[in-house]
């Protein structure tokens, strides 16, 4: 890889943390190329070499998220245990980051949706998708195993899941933080669990 290229990726990862550092602090609507300039302390034809519009900095800040949510998944450790198992495991590990970055990544989704333009819409939802795809393809072996009813709904129960986390992150948020994520998870958990799981 050239100097070039790495030099256009830091940029790039600077840019877009200094977006996420503005809409945690100030809202989405504060996200202009000249604030974020003057976050990371380029000029703001310098933010216009790495991108043509605030949109494609919110549309790779949304990819680094759920990228990130991906690799979760695929960095699971298959272990031992049932499917379900290591979906529980996996959404621990997503609440544990979360926790530590204080929501950070669910409240960027939301903040970028509440702009209200359709097509950055459509490319995270796009996004999403392919998580709760992989978060179907987990029930499914569960399924294939005879851990997980053979008449559930796996689209359903899969986006279940991320409407779990979501909201749970959102509450936490709108709460101030005041109960612990993990803890509230682990019973959201169980109810879950008891709707899936072959009896």
């Amino acid at each position: 890889m050239g100097q070039k290229h790495r030099s256009t990726e830091v940029r790039k990862k600077q840019i877009t943390d200094a977006a996420r550092k503005l809409i945690i602090k100030k809202g989405s609507e504060h996200v202009t190329v000249r604030n974020i300039a003057r976050e990371v302390k380029f000029s703001e034809a310098a933010i216009y070499r790495h991108f043509k519009s605030k949109r494609d900095i919110f549309f790779l800040l949304a990819g680094q998220i759920t990228d990130n949510l991906i690799e979760d998944i695929d960095g699971a450790d298959p272990g031992t245990g049932s499917s379900l198992d290591r979906i529980n495991s996996i959404l621990r590990t997503h609440l544990s980051t979360i926790e530590q970055r204080r929501g950070i990544s669910f409240l960027v989704l939301a903040e970028i949706i509440s702009l209200g333009d359709k097509k950055l819409n459509r490319q995270v939802y796009n996004n999403l998708q392919k998580y709760v795809s992989r978060l179907k393809e987990l029930l499914v072996d569960g399924a294939s195993a005879r851990q997980v009813r053979e008449d559930l709904d796996l689209d359903a129960a899969s986006l279940l899941l991320f409407g779990m986390i979501q909201g749970l992150v959102n509450m936490w948020a709108l709460s101030n933080y005041e109960f612990d994520l993990v803890d509230r998870y682990s019973s959201l958990w169980e109810v879950y669990r008891g709707t899936v799981v072959t009896q």
